[in-house]
């Protein structure tokens, strides 16, 4: 029944290994081999902290500190043998650390355990994810920024119900996606701050009863401070789930972005046309050029949604403090991370090399009775109408172009008549697209002077944050 060689790991509580089933449904070391390199700067703090309050020889705190460096190399180079009779990265690396320096490390795992050395590794990880998160969200604001810039005055159609609304600009259209990935991103940058308190040195769940500092390894592995709460410590898997939130959230909305870039390079929309980069051919049909990449961004939010559902699922009926259930959450989070990551640098290459169709974005913008809304704003301005009675008005007059095919500018002026004697000539100036925008200059309307003095607020805004 399996290989029955002790596990010398698990010290004299065990006589025999697990066998292979439990070896395979206990082993992590398949996917939180990831982990090495925070798992072994961890160590490395850990065990200068040790040597500087006296609790190891110095001499022994080098040898560790020399032999997790030569380590570090081999995972990097590719040579260090992984097994998954050590369970984990953190058992792995301890029994070459063996093999290299001898009884010294042995004294490595003084004042600490492998509940906080995970809770440490992860939260490391995470937290690397969430600036790299950050830092894709900025240069997507940087893409959309150029995008908005070029065409803050371009008309296209808005929509609600995926039915023409009302003309807005290029520009606006863009920076409304602005506004969306940072939120994205300032949920990042909450959360990162909410996660960078230092797990290590809560041991198993009490703490322990070495002189240990934990303030010098917290700020050691760049945290703000210790975590306060050992219990807590070793329990909480919250960072992982706030970072999942965000980024479904995220994903959401690349997701809503990627969709509308699938209908507008579309033949019936060719309102924009992406790159060669970003697009295949077909097999069989030549004529075929499809956005799979944003088709793929769109499908991603699959992935990161379910990974946040299963995190949370694995937490829910947890009492504290750590369970092996929590082993369940890696690699739903580096799934989730590789995701987002992923999906935002193809939304950011294909939003830098996509072109605008301005001529076609104008000409949907004027389809669909897209300045009904502006028709009842001037008999309102203009002529005193209650809104209402100014909405019928319009509704009557546009059931008159629609009746007759043609645009409400195309209608004349003794038609309009019939349906309301006090039109004037002077209605015609707001039926084109370029009035209907120009006159959106409410603070958020898509008038284009309102579109480039969002664009210099983000610049001034973006320029700030550098510095």
């Amino acid at each position: 029944m399996g290989d029955k060689t002790s596990n010398t790991m698990w010290g004299g509580r065990f006589a025999d290994g697990p066998d292979a089933i439990m070896e395979a449904i206990n082993a992590s070391i398949s996917f939180d081999r990831r982990l090495a390199r925070h798992d072994i700067e961890g160590s490395r703090v850990h065990a200068a902290m040790l040597a500087r309050q006296g609790i190891i020889e110095d001499s022994d705190a080098a040898a560790i500190r020399e032999g997790l460096l030569t380590i570090l190399s081999e995972i990097e180079g590719g040579t260090f043998r992984f097994s998954a009779a050590l369970e984990d990265i953190h058992m792995n690396v301890e029994a070459r650390l063996k093999e290299l320096i001898g009884d010294p490390a042995g004294r490595l795992h003084t004042g600490r355990s492998r509940n906080d050395q995970v809770a440490l590794d992860v939260r490391m990880w995470v937290r690397d994810q969430a600036d790299a998160a950050i830092t894709g969200l900025t240069a997507l604001i940087d893409a959309l920024l150029a995008q908005a810039e070029a065409g803050a005055d371009w008309v296209m159609p808005g929509f609600t119900h995926m039915q023409v609304a009302q003309p807005v600009t290029w520009g606006h259209h863009m920076m409304a996606y602005v506004e969306m990935f940072a939120r994205d991103r300032s949920r990042f940058t909450d959360a990162r701050a909410r996660m960078n308190e230092c797990p290590l040195g809560a041991a198993a769940l009490a703490g322990t009863g070495f002189p240990i500092d934990r303030d010098m390894t917290a700020a050691a592995l760049g945290f703000d401070r210790p975590t306060a709460n050992s219990l807590d410590s070793v329990a909480d898997r919250d960072f992982a789930l706030e970072f999942l939130a965000s980024a479904a959230i995220c994903a959401t909305h690349l997701s809503r972005f990627a969709e509308e870039l699938v209908i507008w390079s579309s033949a019936q929309f060719r309102f924009v046309t992406l790159s060669d980069r970003f697009s295949t051919g077909s097999s069989i049909m030549p004529q075929k050029k499809n956005p799979d990449a944003a088709e793929l961004v769109r499908a991603k939010v699959g992935r990161i949604t379910g990974a946040t559902v299963a995190v949370l699922t694995v937490m829910k009926g947890l009492p504290l403090t750590y369970s092996k259930d929590m082993q369940e959450d890696k690699e739903q989070v580096f799934d989730a991370a590789d995701a987002l990551m992923l999906a935002l640098a193809a939304m950011e290459g294909m939003v830098r090399d996509m072109t605008a169709n301005r001529d076609g974005l104008r000409t949907a913008a004027a389809c669909g009775f897209s300045t009904a809304t502006d028709l009842a704003d001037w008999l309102v301005r203009e002529l005193g109408l209650p809104f209402r009675d100014a909405h019928h008005v319009t509704g009557a007059l546009v059931k008159m172009a629609e009746d007759r095919g043609c645009d409400l500018s195309a209608l004349g002026l003794a038609d309009m008549q019939t349906v309301h004697g006090g039109i004037t000539g002077d209605v015609y100036d707001v039926l084109t697209v370029e009035a209907s925008v120009a006159s959106r200059r409410s603070f958020g309307g898509t008038a284009p002077e309102n579109v480039r003095a969002a664009i210099t607020r983000w610049r001034t805004r973006e320029m700030a944050a550098d510095v």
